[in-house]
């Protein structure tokens, strides 16, 4: 989104049951599609120990006992390195199978703590928690026993192993058990994730030292105490080490309600005349809907669908956008749809809102926000600090790049207070993450805040008018993004080695059809708070009205490789604001095809997803 110069100026730039749940949620009258989907994987007793073992080649094939926190029993396991633990901007992702290899896991949680300063965790107390995910219950009483090991003082964990991860960066860090909007189950996706210090994605300081420590590892440290019932609150302590089992909401729901006015958002969705759904797509956040939307913000009960956090997400694929959350997208565009829609991914970060025949780009969603926030928020009644947006989101001002950990900096220096991505991320500095239900809780705010003085029966400005509104005051930027998922990773680095080669012989003034270069690089970011360098974060080919063309290999899935092409055109013609993305991008979007010879390189004739 394209503001005017004065604006930019004040801008810088689990012990987990499929079949149960917390919540427990009828379907919604919308709509046979919003029945929930039914679990395909029973409940069964997994064995843990198989998971942690010496491993055979190891000088001893049996564990040592070593020095013991007081009233426990600790065991060093010999082991040895595991090739593939390169941990990159989301923790560690790999399909379910690869992490239940022995110590596979274990040796990753280890090489972690080996990484750390011991007074960052000796004595001291870590967060566990998860997106509820299948080998969640496993994976979540080998990290307990781990921490045990490595001298944590208390560990606390959300019950049944479900914290999302907002809430788990509103708890100033710790392990986050997700692949968060990869699709779960025994043949799919898992992962791990450290936030470090205060909620923030780790940096690479340290990622890099976890995987150095992957390469020369030699023994995991593990406590010999049972495992820890989850599914229910308390402190279970083993001598000086305790584990906590807390309510994964009531905190994170407290903080929300020191950034929004639930009042005011509570006076919209009780209206008669507007109707509010959301999607939690069986993941995390069915287990925050019914605690907010429903009791806190008086709800329809069946305004939530998807509600139960399950092992496979009901088989389904936990992405909040046009392809994978198409059950939502029917509703809010079918004859008389809702006023307003969302949902959130798997770990509940990131979300997409919607209005009635109408879907808001994430890159506009962070405008509006931004531009709306000091009215219609109170926790940004004194200003917003700064505005930070990733490097291919649309109108990006181009200081931070792909990845929201490059934010935290920028938040820790009070230079920013909203940030956001293309990729349905948005967020603010209340914590160090995405957050999802954050997100649709702004909207909301905007919502109501433009309709407060509405008597019943008056028209209500509604989302489109609010981001058409936007677009009038501030031009459009039309935007897209085509997804290339699993694509063999040999054709795909080719494909962005040639474009790299491409972008470095090119200068300004080229011809690209009726394009006109002003540049070409592959962006690299530099920290404008502690001058750290980030290279090769996506080559770019701007022209001269502004245009832009990105391509990216995406590292959040857990195969292959990701490619993503952006394509992005500004248009300050009122006139022209509703035509469809597709039809006014398209001379730019053959143009990025062929560009990149994307059909060559990869061999795919079309996006996996687009949006």
């Amino acid at each position: 989104m394209a503001f005017s110069s004065s604006m930019i100026n004040s801008f810088i730039l689990s012990s987990f049951k499929p079949q149960q749940s917390i919540l427990s949620f009828p379907s919604s009258s919308y709509g046979d599609s919003f029945k929930p989907r039914k679990p395909l994987l029973p409940f069964r007793i997994r064995s843990v120990p198989t998971l942690i073992r010496a491993t055979s080649s190891s000088s001893s094939s049996s564990p040592a006992t070593i020095a013991e926190p007081e009233g426990i029993k600790i065991n060093s396991i010999p082991t040895k390195p595991i090739e593939g633990q390169k941990t990159g901007t989301s923790g560690l992702r790999k399909k379910v199978k690869v992490f239940m290899q022995e110590n596979y896991l274990a040796n990753w949680i280890q090489a972690l703590f080996n990484s750390l300063p011991p007074e960052d965790y000796k004595n001291g107390v870590l967060v566990l928690g998860g997106d509820g995910r299948y080998f969640n219950r496993e994976a979540a009483q080998i990290i307990i026993k781990i921490a045990a090991g490595n001298g944590v003082g208390k560990i606390l964990v959300g019950q049944e192993g479900i914290l999302s991860t907002p809430a788990v960066s509103a708890a100033n860090g710790g392990f986050i058990m997700s692949a968060s909007h990869n699709p779960g189950g025994p043949e799919y996706d898992w992962g791990i994730k450290f936030n470090y210090s205060s909620g923030q994605p780790a940096p690479e300081s340290i990622t890099d030292k976890i995987y150095g420590n992957t390469l020369s590892i030699s023994e995991i440290k593990i406590a010999d105490i049972p495992d820890v019932d989850l599914s229910k609150t308390g402190v279970t302590k083993f001598g000086s080490f305790s584990v906590e089992v807390i309510d994964p909401v009531s905190d994170y729901l407290e903080l929300l309600e020191s950034v929004f006015d639930f009042q005011l958002i509570r006076s919209l969705i009780s209206r008669p005349d507007f109707r509010f759904t959301f999607d939690a797509m069986h993941a995390v956040t069915g287990a925050y809907a019914k605690p907010i939307f429903v009791d806190k913000l008086g709800a329809s009960p069946d305004s939530i669908a998807n509600g139960i956090p399950l092992e496979d997400f009901g088989h389904g694929h936990p992405d909040p956008n046009l392809t994978y959350a198409k059950d939502l997208v029917n509703i809010l565009y079918a004859e008389n749809g809702p006023d307003f829609g969302a949902a959130s991914d798997g770990d509940g970060d990131r979300n997409m809102i919607l209005g009635r025949c109408f879907f808001v780009t994430p890159s506009d969603s962070v405008a509006v926000i931004a531009a709306n926030a000091r009215e219609a928020i109170p926790y940004f009644k004194d200003g917003v600090k700064g505005l930070a947006r990733s490097m291919p989101t649309s109108g990006a001002l181009d200081r931070v790049p792909t990845g929201w950990k490059f934010f935290g900096n920028l938040m820790d220096a009070g230079k920013l207070s909203v940030c956001g991505e293309e990729s349905f991320g948005t967020g603010s500095d209340h914590i160090r993450e995405k957050d999802g239900i954050w997100a649709v809780l702004a909207w909301l705010s905007i919502i109501a805040h433009r309709n407060k003085d509405k008597k019943a029966g008056e028209k209500l400005i509604s989302v489109a008018d609010v981001v058409k509104e936007h677009w009038a005051t501030y031009g459009r930027n039309f935007f897209s993004r085509y997804d290339y998922e699993e694509c063999e990773s040999e054709g795909a680095n080719k494909m962005v080695a040639y474009l790299r080669e491409t972008a470095s012989k090119s200068k300004t003034g080229d011809k690209y059809g009726s394009y006109v270069l002003q540049f070409a690089d592959d962006f690299t970011y530099t920290d404008p708070v502690d001058g750290s360098v980030v290279s090769k974060q996506g080559v770019r080919f701007v022209f001269t009205d502004g245009s832009r063309i990105i391509y990216r290999l995406s590292g959040t899935g857990s195969a292959g490789a990701t490619v993503r092409v952006y394509i992005e055109q500004f248009e300050p013609d009122a006139s022209k604001h509703d035509l469809d993305a597709q039809v006014a991008l398209k001379p730019l979007i053959d143009l990025a095809l062929s560009l990149s010879k994307l059909k060559d390189f990869t061999g795919r004739e079309k996006p996996t997803v687009i949006t």
